[in-house]
């Protein structure tokens, strides 16, 4: 006869019989540690604090840095715990956070022994939120406007015929650092917002696979065609820059709109208002975007927001704003993203210019294309748009030994 069933069956029913109250006494641990006081509150483990974190809100940490654990001998009567000694997993933890922790290793770099960095959340934020919505709504508004410019106006055409006859714009070198510096703009943009945007955009679309074959493609082309925009920019700088300065006529294209106010187009040298101001837009936001580019290229030789705010606090800068004084001691992270940041904020802008500056040289303005395509543009429209550069090509051609081109 088996037995054994029936004394399985029956102390489980003498288990389900007793009060639970005894059932929560048998396994309920005491509330006091070896030394018989009570078990101190887990540090930062108020509800008040897990609510603010996680929100995103500042909470108080300066109880949560004391028990960062500790190298002592354990005290007599208190077990070890594990290979930790005296700390726990999450003393470690903390330790790590808070940057209370020495860390050997073998590698020799600024930011090797950095195991967290707590306060990189911001960036996080900042960069998937605000600059990340902010700056594609500027691209798609920046593209809806044109779009209702070229409905309301329609393309810009030539007032008078064709005569047929062309006139030297741009040489060939001036053609060649312009499309260099705008082919690899296209390129560093296009591949910039596959970095910044893809995950959100590409991988409920295409897939994480197809997103991860675009992303490595994208980060080698980004960091390698830079050199190229870099090339191009100075080519430009040197080769326009004396055409670029600014003068009184361009006080008058602007007064006029460029020839929108009023009838007849307004004289201009070989670059009017409008044109001086792409130059210097991409002069300036170039270099800017270069130079964060070289310190995320270089994060630990090139730095560009540490001394920069140091600079603008030893000029008093924020008290004249009113804030506190701007952190000058940046770990490496801390400068790679603000110079990540300032990277995407100035290449949203530099993009939104660069689109009307496409728009005009292609379908807004007819005979602008021609000027960079082949490097010449008919008289008719040399003489509506650029009438004083105009007439000194002219002045110098009749000037000229027969044979010899004329300087610009």
């Amino acid at each position: 006869m088996r037995v054994a069933p029936y004394l399985v069956m029956l102390f489980a029913l003498l288990a389900t019989a007793l009060p639970v109250s005894a059932q929560q006494d048998a396994v309920e641990p005491p509330a006091s540690d070896v030394s018989g006081e009570a078990a101190p509150a887990s540090p930062g483990s108020t509800l008040e604090d897990i609510l603010r974190r996680q929100q995103g809100l500042e909470a108080n940490n300066d109880e949560r840095r004391q028990f960062v654990g500790s190298d002592a001998e354990i005290g007599e009567g208190v077990d070890a715990l594990s290979t930790l000694g005296g700390s726990s997993d999450s003393d470690l933890w903390r330790a790590f956070r808070f940057d209370e922790r020495d860390i050997s290793t073998q590698v020799r770099a600024p930011a090797a022994s950095t195991i967290m960095q707590d306060n990189g959340m911001w960036w996080l934020e900042l960069r998937e939120g605000p600059v990340l919505h902010w700056g594609g709504y500027l691209l798609l508004g920046t593209i809806a406007l044109l779009a209702i410019f070229y409905l309301i106006k329609g393309r810009i055409r030539i007032d008078g015929e064709r005569t047929g006859r062309t006139i030297e714009r741009f040489t060939g070198i001036e053609r060649f650092g312009h499309w260099l510096i705008a082919g690899s703009f296209v390129i560093l943009g296009l591949t910039g917002l596959i970095t910044l945007m893809g995950r959100k955009f590409l991988i409920p679309a295409f897939g994480h696979e197809v997103f991860s074959d675009l992303a490595i493609a994208s980060k080698w082309l980004h960091n390698n065609v830079a050199w190229a925009f870099m090339l191009g920019l100075v080519m430009v700088f040197m080769m326009w820059v004396w055409h670029n300065i600014p003068t009184w006529q361009d006080v008058k294209w602007l007064a006029r709109g460029g020839g929108f106010i009023g009838k007849g187009h307004v004289p201009a040298p070989k670059f009017n208002a409008g044109q001086k101001i792409i130059f210097w837009s991409v002069v300036i936001l170039g270099a800017s975007v270069s130079a964060s580019g070289l310190s995320l290229l270089f994060p630990f030789d090139l730095q560009m927001f540490a001394p920069t705010f140091a600079t603008l606090n030893e000029l008093g800068v924020p008290g004249l704003l009113g804030v506190d004084p701007f952190t000058s001691d940046l770990s490496p992270q801390g400068e790679m993203q603000y110079a990540q940041l300032w990277h995407a904020i100035v290449a949203f802008v530099f993009m939104a210019i660069i689109l009307a500056h496409i728009y005009i040289g292609t379908i807004g303005m007819e005979g602008a294309f021609e000027a960079m395509g082949s490097g010449e543009v008919d008289t008719q429209w040399a003489k509506e748009h650029h009438s004083i550069w105009y007439e000194k090509k002219m002045a110098e051609e009749r000037a000229a030994p027969k044979g010899a081109t004329p300087a610009e």
